[in-house]
This record gives structure tokens, C-alpha cells and sequence, in this order.
């Protein structure tokens, strides 16, 4: 088979590497780029991060070196300031062009990164609700005057019971989405596409890497040492300079450092609780990957060669 023939096969199905945070995806990323680049084809990495997006926000974000981005091709960098609330429908957008490009540079595009809902708006091409600001604002009102979610639940219920039926009645944040958009668009959230509890065939190959927890635990805070040695402190009083949108200032990491420059706790406190909490996240991101069917998990570490053995098996048909 030819490289141009190889090529064609491989962008019509691209590889997802994901996996919790700190387990290693950039690594193996990296990894299967250079065995691509031993068969004379090129790649280029697609970063699925929802806080890499912000231009600045380097270290806290474990962003490729700006080594690794001169070796390799990455998108999805640096796209808005901090100031700037960036959205999934944004994000959706600039992949959907970016994996065109690439493909039509004769490319493959490699996605990597662990932000569970940004990938799903890529690779199953989800009917993204628009966002209402003002309907937001008068909820977000509401519930700080008093207005229990329950409360709230139950009117979502009456108004689109089916959407009621998809989520918890304390889930805070998918309630207020539901009735933002309900409210706001006068249409059922529930009408945009299936949800996310369906998993439709989709082009995308899937590799996650799988860490026996107490390992992951250790990775986690390994890396925060390498990051406060790196410069994170710093990083973080430039970013409460520049005003942080709200949903950069709760960035894991950033968040807990911000407290303590504020002169809310010490700085070994907001440590120890910064690596709680993202231990918590990668908890949570374990859960989401694992209720999808079409993924492929193997065990860490993982050699990218092993990464290239389930994308040939996808390409053969043996696997989903």
C-alpha cells in the first residue's frame, strides 16, 4: 500500500487519544506521531482541552512546550484571552474547520486531550443548544434569591418532561441549561439530537489510557511540583492582572492559587487542595469515558506502537 493510500485510510477514521488528566495523552500522542512519520505520513495533533483554548494560560494547563508545537503541528492552542468565556459550540466550530484543513493538507488528524463533552461535540457532531445570556441571568437570580434546584427541576419538568427524565433532580448545572434554553428558545432541549447517553457509530477511533488509581493519584501531584517549579504561581498572578472570565479563573490549578493570592489561604493549603480536587476531576472523567462503549482502553504505559495496533484493527473492520 502506498503512503498516499495510507493516508486516505487513516484520515477517514483519525485517532482519539484520551484518557483523565495526567495520565499521559500528549506522551503517546506524540509517540504515535513519529511511527506515522517512519511510514512517511504526516499528522497533526488536535488539542480537545477546554482550558488550553487560553492564550497565556500555559503551565497550569500542561499546554505542549513550544518545542514539542515547532516538532509537530497543534491546533486548538491559545485560541481566545482568558478574558473570553469560550464555549462548546465555539470550540465545535474551530474543529470542524480545523479537521477539514488538515485532512486537505493530506494530513491526519490526531485528537488528544480529556475534555469529555468537547470531544463529543467533534467526533458524534452533536446539535448544540444555543446560549441565552438573559434567561441565564434572571435563573442564576433566582436561585441565589432562594429558588431551590428542585424547584427548578420540577418546572423543567413540566416543560419538557423528557429532558427531566435525562439528568439528576440536583444537577444543578444541567437544570439551569435545560431551562435556559427552554426558556429562551421556546424549544425542548431535548429536541436538540439524541443526548449524550447515545453512542452512534462515528469515524473516530478511540484509545484512553487506563491508570490503577493510587499511580494516577501520584501523577497528579508529581505534576503539580513540576508545575510550581515551572513557573504556575507566576503564571497565576499574571492571569489575575489580565481579569479572568469566569470560566478561566476555574481552571484546576488556577482556581486554588487565585484563593490564595487573594489572601484566602495558604499556599500549601490551596496545594493540597487543588490536587484533591483535580483527583476528584479525574475521577469524574474516568466515569464519563467509561460509559461509552466505542472506546478502547489499555493499560498504562502505553507504547504508542500498542495505540497503532487498535487503529489498524478499526481500519480493518475488527473493531468498532
Amino acid at each position: 500500500m502506498s503512503s498516499g493510500q495510507i493516508i486516505e485510510g487513516r484520515a477517514a477514521r483519525p485517532l482519539s487519544i484520551l484518557g483523565p488528566t495526567a495520565s499521559g495523552k500528549s506522551s503517546l500522542a506524540l509517540g504515535v506521531v513519529e511511527l506515522l512519520a517512519a511510514q512517511g505520513q504526516p499528522a497533526e495533533l488536535v488539542s480537545i482541552d477546554s482550558m488550553q483554548v487560553y492564550a497565556g494560560m500555559n503551565v497550569g494547563t500542561a499546554k505542549p512546550t513550544l518545542a514539542e508545537q515547532a516538532a509537530v503541528p497543534h491546533h486548538l492552542i491559545n485560541l481566545v484571552d482568558p478574558s473570553e468565556v469560550f464555549t462548546v459550540a465555539a470550540f465545535q466550530r474551530s474543529a470542524r474547520k480545523v479537521i477539514t484543513d488538515i485532512c486537505a493538507r493530506g494530513a491526519v488528524p490526531i485528537l488528544v486531550g480529556g475534555t469529555g463533552l468537547y470531544l463529543r461535540s467533534v467526533i458524534d457532531d452533536l446539535d448544540i443548544p444555543p446560549q441565552f445570556p438573559d434567561t441565564r441571568s434572571v435563573l442564576d437570580a433566582e436561585l441565589a434569591a432562594g429558588t431551590s434546584i428542585e424547584t427548578m427541576y420540577e418546572q423543567l419538568s413540566e416543560l419538557d418532561p423528557t429532558a427531566a427524565e435525562r439528568m439528576e433532580p440536583n444537577n444543578e448545572r444541567r437544570i439551569l441549561r435545560a431551562l435556559e434554553v427552554v426558556l429562551g428558545s421556546g424549544r425542548l432541549f431535548s429536541s436538540f439530537g439524541p443526548g449524550l447517553e447515545t453512542y452512534p457509530a462515528t469515524p473516530f477511533v478511540q484509545v484512553a489510557i487506563r491508570w490503577p488509581r493510587n499511580e494516577l493519584d501520584e501523577r497528579i501531584e508529581r505534576r503539580y511540583a513540576d508545575q510550581m517549579a515551572a513557573g504556575f504561581l507566576d503564571e497565576v498572578r499574571w492571569l489575575r492582572k489580565t481579569g479572568p472570565s469566569h470560566t478561566a479563573a476555574q481552571a484546576l490549578g488556577y482556581r486554588e492559587l487565585l484563593a490564595h493570592l487573594d489572601g484566602e489561604t495558604t499556599l500549601d493549603d490551596a496545594l493540597e487542595l487543588a490536587i484533591t480536587r483535580t483527583r476528584q476531576f479525574a475521577r469524574r472523567q474516568e466515569r464519563w469515558f467509561r460509559r461509552d462503549p466505542r472506546i478502547v482502553w489499555l493499560d498504562a504505559p502505553v507504547d504508542p506502537a500498542d495505540a497503532m495496533v487498535v487503529w489498524d484493527q478499526a481500519l480493518a473492520g475488527s473493531v468498532p
